[in-house]
């Protein structure tokens, strides 16, 4: 670190115990800057009512969790969120914001007040299910985040490709930098991903293989799509398995319940491991994977497939901005369509008939996605925000 710590507000609906590659994100810079000498606090909301009233300090993070009695699609009504804001924001050099949020809004307003500086983290433009409600909740969304566009002073995007698509980051793009997201994987078990493969390959033949997905099965993401391109994956590979990692019943969502007749046609080849605990688990799961796919409609980066070539895992994406940022740089798997099981099926078998052409050499990838240099960014950027808001 150099100069002197800066007090950092970040602001977000979820945070940890809750476990998407969002929150992952958040956490990890919220600890890595704290780890730096920094003081950080987080304001989120007490989305369950398990979690504790009071507030904690998590690996040198203090989390101020506020009552959430009303969800609205993902988003939680915070009662109190304005005037817990108001007083925080006077506390704090800087406010690291996190979109899309229905909070973004009251930003705009107490960082112009409090000459406070504003740097918001664009984690990717808000698409929910079909329906006329959703469409609204999407318009108030935008309309709240580009009133906050205009009064930040950085705006972060995970990559230049998606930078350059987003309907968010469009009207602010003079303003938005590039910051690749915080990604950190323990070396895998060889002997538990041993174990693993043994579990998740019982009762099949020597040719059978193992297909991962990592991630929510909500529609964006297209499971359903992954699923579809079993029938190719076995001609040349006959009872591979597809294993799920993540939440998948998401009542909100309802995306698995009305799947519910593509799963039960192909359950002998289906593993639901649901969330998985901790970070080795995880990357015990990328490694006793041959291949990871990656079947999403939208995605703004995908951490999931930098955490599985960290752990020796290619990777099979969709050619969509943001998601296909990996592959390009690191040239550790294959590109498809969206929406088409047969492209994704028939990369899948390629890349598992010629896998040591598509796995890299752990250091190219460290190289290409470094934690300490996110983590250098983040800082670069807040400290400036900082200075702009003084002057």
């Amino acid at each position: 670190m150099t100069g002197d710590p800066l007090k950092i507000l970040i602001a977000l609906q979820y945070y940890i115990p809750h476990r998407t590659g969002f929150t992952l994100h958040v956490q990890r810079v919220a600890e890595g800057l704290a780890a730096r000498g920094h003081q950080v606090t987080v304001l989120t909301a007490r989305y369950n009512p398990a979690l504790p009233r009071d507030e904690q300090v998590i690996n040198g993070v203090r989390v101020i969790r506020l009552w959430a009695p009303i969800r609205v699609t993902r988003g939680m009504i915070m009662p109190a969120y304005p005037w817990a804001a108001l007083r925080l924001v006077q506390m704090h050099d800087v406010v690291s914001l996190h979109t899309p949020t229905l909070e973004t809004a009251l930003y705009a307003v107490y960082t112009k007040l409090f000459r406070r500086g504003l740097v918001i983290t664009h984690h990717g433009d808000l698409i929910l299910p079909r329906g006329a409600f959703n469409r609204f909740v999407e318009w108030t969304t935008f309309q709240l985040y580009k009133a906050a566009g205009r009064a930040a002073h950085r705006i972060l995007a995970y990559s230049k490709d998606y930078a350059d698509n987003s309907y968010y980051i469009r009207p602010f793009r003079d303003k938005t930098s590039v910051v690749y997201p915080p990604i950190v994987t323990p070396p895998p078990n060889p002997q538990r991903v041993e174990e693993l493969r043994a579990e998740w390959l019982s009762g099949t033949n020597g040719s059978a293989r193992l297909i991962g997905y990592a991630g929510r099965f909500v529609e964006e993401k297209r499971p359903d799509i992954l699923i579809q391109s079993l029938p190719y994956i076995h001609s040349k590979y006959p009872g591979s398995r597809i294993v799920f990692a993540g939440q998948y019943d998401i009542k909100y969502e309802g995306f698995y319940e009305r799947n519910l007749p593509l799963i039960n046609q192909y359950r002998d080849n289906l593993i639901f491991l649901g969330l998985l605990g901790d970070s080795q688990s995880v990357s015990d799961f990328y490694a006793a994977c041959d291949v990871l796919a990656l079947p999403s409609d939208t995605e703004c980066f995908a951490m999931v497939q930098v955490e599985a070539m960290r752990c020796g895992t290619p990777v099979v994406a969709t050619n969509i901005p943001g998601a296909r940022e990996p592959i390009r740089v690191t040239g550790m798997g294959i590109l498809v369509p969206p929406r088409d099981p047969q492209a994704m099926g028939e990369a899948i078998v390629q890349v598992l008939d010629n896998r040591a052409e598509y796995v890299k050499p752990f250091p190219i990838i460290d190289a290409a996605f470094n934690f300490e240099e996110t983590l250098n960014r983040y800082e670069r950027h807040l400290r400036s925000a900082v200075e702009a808001a003084k002057r």
